[in-house]
């Protein structure tokens, strides 16, 4: 078995790490916890609502850590989980820890960011998953 090289374990922190900036400069904060966590709770509010195929498609296209974060807790047997808009607030309140008013401005300013740093078209095959309303507050302009 070939030994790990730190260098590939400090490429996997750098390129979550960009993400993790990408998502605190689009929500104005420097609290990488905050952005950690919100950024968990949507790409678990996504990957729950999709079917597996989907979710593992998505899910390739993650940086390595967060492709571990993305799965972790995730039960494939019971997917896709339904929610509408509320069911989505209600949960991201609970597992971001975050007001419910500020749901849609965090929400909206993460799928931007994660528009930007996936390849063409795999956002839409998510998107296209979710209900209706929700994709309406996942994709709402910001600010």
């Amino acid at each position: 078995m070939p030994p790990t090289h730190t260098a590939d374990f400090e490429h996997a922190i750098h390129s979550a790490n960009i993400w993790l900036k990408a998502v605190s400069e689009a929500l104005e904060t420097d609290n990488r916890h905050l952005a950690h966590r919100v950024l968990r709770t949507w790409l678990h509010m996504c990957r729950d609502r999709l079917t597996v195929d989907v979710a593992a498609h998505f899910a390739a296209q993650l940086p390595e850590l967060l492709r571990g974060v993305y799965y972790d807790g995730w039960d494939p047997s019971v997917v896709p989980v339904k929610y509408d808009r509320q069911g989505y607030i209600d949960r991201f309140v609970r597992e971001a820890r975050v007001p419910a008013e500020d749901v849609p401005r965090i929400a909206a300013a993460i799928t931007g960011v994660v528009r930007k740093h996936v390849s063409p078209g795999h956002l839409e095959a998510v998107l296209e998953q979710l209900p209706h309303d929700v994709r309406a507050l996942l994709l709402q302009p910001t600010a």
